[in-house]
């Protein structure tokens, strides 16, 4: 008992002292050790210091963006080209969690042609979902930033957030949702047209795509020619990003202007 009650004397001690406590002062066969109390980071958000936070309202980088996002607000179908890096697959998942969120769309639809870039992959075991999942990661990486992955896997098993591959798509009429077709530069025009034709009632429908980065052989594309096309339609809003719009690393704008 008396070595006991001299522990319990010694702990109370150090917890009314500040700084860093000398481990001698304890016994050695201790088993508990009060940490020392520094002023460390803080999650609170009135740390100056934190450099990342989650946060619920999307706002635009650049003019490019906010046309963008003022676009997909007023529009039913926006097809939105540029290089990368100026958030184009950012942007057009973030407005579909908040269209899913506020209740103006019931399920939100994710699609991007399997295509390598430039090497194979080869054979992917598992299901449909398993095997497009390499492909759908830059997807999965924005949904992410604006919900958590336990939440991402509860709205997927409720078929609140579906995955379509492209060649699914014909004969399908997508109602009451926000579709996003990714790396539409890797479309043909044939599956571009089928694409942008399967667009329903009370449906918002985003393409995003880079024409000077295609994998598919030269002349294949059919984005920039559709986007051309699609242009004249006044209820069609096609937005045209730029270098300036690119929100990367500064190195990536310097590249994309020579390469």
């Amino acid at each position: 008992m008396t070595k006991r009650s001299a522990l319990k004397r010694q702990t109370r001690e150090a917890s009314r002292e500040f700084g860093v406590l000398d481990s001698s002062q304890f016994i050695q066969d201790a088993k508990v050790r009060r940490l020392p109390n520094h002023a460390g980071w803080s999650p609170y958000p009135s740390n100056d210091e934190r450099d990342q936070a989650y946060l619920k309202t999307l706002k635009p980088k650049s003019d490019g963006q906010a046309e963008l996002m003022t676009m997909i607000d007023h529009h039913n179908l926006v097809l939105a080209l540029g290089p990368a890096g100026t958030g184009k697959t950012y942007l057009a998942v973030a407005k579909a969690v908040e269209a899913l969120e506020a209740g103006k769309v019931g399920r939100i639809v994710l699609s991007r042609p399997a295509v390598e870039a430039g090497e194979s992959i080869g054979f992917l075991p598992g299901d449909m979902e398993d095997k497009l999942a390499p492909y759908l990661r830059p997807l999965y990486d924005a949904l992410s930033d604006r919900l958590s992955m336990k939440r991402v896997k509860a709205l997927m098993a409720e078929g609140l957030i579906e995955i379509a591959p492209i060649g699914y798509m014909r004969g399908r009429t997508l109602n009451n949702a926000f579709i996003v077709v990714d790396e539409a530069q890797n479309c043909t025009y044939t599956q571009l047209k089928m694409l942008l034709t399967r667009l329903g009632w009370h449906s918002t429908m985003v393409v995003t795509g880079d024409p000077q980065q295609s994998d598919l052989l030269p002349g294949i594309s059919g984005l920039a020619d559709i986007a051309e096309r699609l242009s004249a339609v006044p209820d069609i809003g096609v937005v045209k990003l730029a270098e300036r719009d690119i929100v990367r690393h500064p190195l990536v704008a310097s590249m994309i202007g020579v390469l």
